[in-house]
């Protein structure tokens, strides 16, 4: 064993010399190592350091390992690799060991709730959430994110090394395992034990960080998919409820209606002679009356029904969509039914309803509407027509 070598190409180097006659590498950034693979300028400066050596010694030391010494029978420092003398390597934890935060997070964290709303700030979806209206979809919600879960861990197990990648997807999936035996170059003491507390300590936060976080993406997630096809459901609600009304109107007019009078056939007109056709000539032709002119309540149509609530607290919201609508005042006399689902103001985060704002207001009064519904003149005779009723 002798000499020192380059740390990038290990070909052999001059103690003195500054770059790598090989490769090039600059040796007084990173100095050469010795065979043992420790670094040389690390080692001088452990010597350096030693107070039971006088100077002359620590200059013998010095030239020793320059030399090709053997740092470590020289006692200033140890093994960089397992030799079978040290105590073996930590095993990978089992797979049921994997995230335990994850494995049994229960999806109320309060964390994750609050970063749902700060996402849905000023949107239809947080007026949705407060009004309760996903509250029915919990079960399916927590097994869509137990799904979710299930998924995430199979991720985190190919990336712990704990299984092998079971296609060709999963190859490009990062392996992190734990680190591997590590000295000190200086005093050679062991401090794998040290890192390996703190590779548990971040591992342990980073999987509670992600479970919030993965908590959070899927119930925003979720909460935006069922929204949309809230409003679809919806739609062909109203859209049925409209065609059942339509036909039963029809029904009632049809029964309404007289029934038609058989015409006699007219008999034959026999010709008039004399005084009779003179009288018949002269007598004038009775005029119609006039059609009468509709009644109207004043420039815009006809007024309003009044209507109220009397049924118990906590259903006047969904009454009024269904039964009160009509007596919604309409600004521009244009004679349109305001229908639930009729939509009030248009964005690229989503559309608000009629039924939007009403739910909205019975929740949480004017502070629950959004400003994109204040958009529409309608929000304001809603609101009216509701407290009226």
């Amino acid at each position: 064993m002798g000499g020192v070598y380059c740390p990038t190409c290990e070909a052999g180097v001059e103690v003195t010399a500054k770059f790598c006659l090989s490769c090039g590498h600059n040796l007084t950034q990173q100095g050469p190592i010795t065979a043992t693979g420790h670094d040389l300028n690390q080692l001088k400066d452990v010597i350096r350091l030693r107070e039971d050596l006088s100077m002359a010694e620590k200059f013998d030391m010095i030239a020793r390992v320059e030399d090709g010494a053997d740092p470590i029978a020289l006692g200033i420092a140890a093994a960089a690799d397992d030799d079978g003398t040290a105590d073996e390597t930590v095993s990978l934890p089992a797979a049921s060991e994997v995230a335990p935060a994850l494995q049994s997070a229960q999806w109320n964290d309060a964390a994750a709730d609050a970063a749902v709303e700060l996402a849905m700030a000023d949107s239809k979806l947080l007026d949705l959430k407060n009004a309760g209206a996903f509250e029915k979809l919990d079960e399916q919600f927590t097994g869509a994110m137990d799904l979710g879960r299930n998924a995430t861990l199979e991720l985190l197990k190919v990336s712990q090394g704990l299984l092998l990648p079971a296609n060709d997807a999963l190859q490009g999936v990062p392996v992190m395992q734990p680190p591997n035996k590590a000295f000190c170059p200086k005093c050679g003491s062991d401090i794998h034990a040290n890192a390996m507390l703190q590779w548990r300590k971040w591992s342990d936060a980073s999987t509670h960080l992600l479970t919030i976080q993965l908590e959070a993406a899927m119930r925003s997630s979720l909460m935006h998919l069922a929204a949309s096809y809230r409003d679809k459901i919806q739609d062909l609600e109203d859209q049925l409820t409209d065609a059942k009304k339509a036909i039963e109107k029809a029904k009632e007019e049809a029964a309404s209606a007289p029934a038609p009078k058989q015409e006699k056939k007219p008999a034959k007109e026999k010709k008039s002679t004399g005084k009779a056709a003179a009288t018949t000539k002269a007598a004038p032709a009775k005029s119609k009356p006039a059609p009468s002119k509709p009644k109207t309540g004043g420039l815009f149509g006809a007024k309003k029904p009044k209507k109220t609530y009397e049924g118990e607290p906590g259903g006047k919201a969904e009454w009024f969509l269904e039964e009160a609508l009509d007596t919604v005042y309409d600004p521009h006399g244009t004679g349109k039914p305001v229908k639930a689902a009729m939509i009030l103001a248009r964005s690229a985060e989503g559309n608000v309803r009629v039924r939007d704002v009403i739910r909205a207001y019975a929740v949480e009064g004017e502070d629950g509407i959004s400003e994109l519904a204040w958009t529409s003149p309608l929000t304001k005779y809603l609101i009216e027509a509701y407290d009226a009723c």
